[in-house]
């Protein structure tokens, strides 16, 4: 599941997405988002976008990363940002979308999020069995 634009790698407890594009716009999109279709047919849980390589989002962008999310919240899993530059984090907080995404500094960073949203969510499991 590569193209020139993006790659996509399904780790044992992820899927790495990393756009390739300086832009992240409709020219990309609607490739994304049936990749993404892929995915959930899969049952793919956690995903990790990094946008390392963007310099620019706009709303259909934005898009793809909320389709991720809504996923990743249907199969119990999460979904996190990493690498985004000031003008990305701008319009994510234009679209008061800070809240609602998980965004960290770094790739390590949004590796380390996974896993400790999945002990959490063990935890969690296992408290909800004994009560």
């Amino acid at each position: 599941m590569n193209s020139e634009s993006y790659t996509i790698e399904e780790l044992e407890k992820y899927t790495l997405i990393k756009v390739h594009e300086d832009k992240f716009t409709a020219k990309l999109s609607p490739e994304l988002k049936a990749e993404l279709v892929v995915l959930n047919g899969k049952k793919i849980k956690n995903f990790i976008i990094d946008l390392s390589d963007v310099g620019y989002c706009d709303s259909s962008g934005l898009s793809v990363i909320l389709v991720a999310n809504r996923i990743a919240k249907e199969n119990n899993g999460c979904l996190v940002l990493c690498n985004l530059n000031a003008t990305i984090m701008k319009l994510i907080d234009i679209s008061q979308l800070g809240s609602v995404l998980n965004i960290t500094p770094t790739l390590s960073e949004a590796i380390d999020y996974l896993f400790m949203d999945e002990l959490e969510k063990g935890f969690n499991q296992k408290g909800d069995q004994l009560n």
